[in-house]
């Protein structure tokens, strides 16, 4: 899909058509796209296609007529059952002579921000400023996800302490997968953000490098905060196997201690059922005699269960 935003008073209008100063946003966008794209604004075609690859990694490439691909990982969230699984997908950034062109693989919060309107000062004519805006709102979203990723991390905690079921564990499992990628993905845009500071293109105004600067520093934030996320849920983890387990230990001791409790009345019942002579077998109470025993006996058995403290 192929949409053309150009900006006008802060607030972003779709257009019909290609002109300078526009924002080219294509989201999975078909190979008949491509073309038109790439035929407007003289693209190569392989640019384009880079974002495309969700194993593509974080990397600037230069062209020799100016042209200026970025391509960064952004973060993405998706419903999984009950639960969400956050992961993240390449976003590319192409700088060309008259506009800014971006594309990516799927849906994602980056880009609907700014076409929403939710960034504020931005501006399709300054297509540069525009790009390092992008780059800014995504360290940003980083670091709204891994709030989102703590949040959900401290409920699933909240669960594990009266579960004896592997549910809560695989979706601790399941966030630390989404810490993994987020610190490796961080990682790889740390290196783009430092190379980008040493383009020329950006020193050519200090607004662009201070903006630059604050992107560096926003994303250096996003990956501490997900180092310590990480390591705090791997602890977390380990300690709440351990206490699946010993929830179940405490369970497996309860059913042994009642299952020996249980087992002196059957116990007493059959000595008395033998088919031999037997205490009281003459008497007429000698029924409610040997019930008084087993309940004596069952009681005694329940108070050695209890100082013993089996339950």
């Amino acid at each position: 899909m192929i949409t053309i935003y150009l900006s006008d008073g802060g607030r972003m209008l779709e257009q019909d058509q290609i002109c300078p100063g526009a924002w080219i946003h294509l989201c999975d966008p078909s190979e008949k796209e491509i073309g038109r794209v790439c035929a407007q604004l003289h693209i190569d075609p392989d640019l384009v296609r880079a974002p495309l690859d969700e194993e593509e990694r974080s990397r600037i490439e230069q062209e020799d007529d100016g042209q200026t691909l970025i391509i960064v990982d952004t973060p993405t969230v998706q419903t999984e059952g009950h639960s969400f699984v956050y992961s993240t997908i390449p976003f590319g950034i192409i700088l060309t002579q008259d506009n800014v062109v971006t594309v990516c693989l799927r849906e994602n919060a980056l880009a609907r921000a700014f076409m929403e309107g939710l960034v504020k000062g931005c501006s399709t004519k300054k297509f540069k400023r525009l790009a390092l805006q992008m780059l800014y709102r995504n360290a940003s979203l980083f670091l709204f996800y891994l709030r989102q990723v703590d949040k959900a991390s401290t409920r699933v905690e909240n669960e594990l302490h009266i579960s004896m079921k592997n549910k809560e564990l695989i979706q601790m499992l399941g966030l630390e997968k989404s810490l993994v990628y987020f610190s490796t993905s961080l990682k790889g845009n740390e290196i783009v953000l430092e190379k980008l500071l040493r383009m020329d293109f950006v020193k050519d105004y200090p607004e662009d490098t201070d903006l630059l600067e604050d992107v560096i520093i926003e994303n250096k934030q996003a990956m501490e905060m997900s180092s310590i996320y990480r390591d705090i849920l791997s602890g977390t983890m380990d300690a709440f196997a351990s206490v699946i387990s010993n929830n179940l230990n405490i369970v497996m001791k309860l059913l042994a201690a009642v299952t020996i409790i249980l087992t002196v009345p059957t116990i007493v019942s059959s000595l008395w059922g033998m088919n031999v002579p037997v205490p009281f077998e003459h008497n007429p109470f000698g029924f409610w005699i040997a019930l008084g025993i087993a309940g004596l006996a069952t009681f005694g058995a329940f108070l050695l269960a209890r100082h013993k403290k089996w339950f």
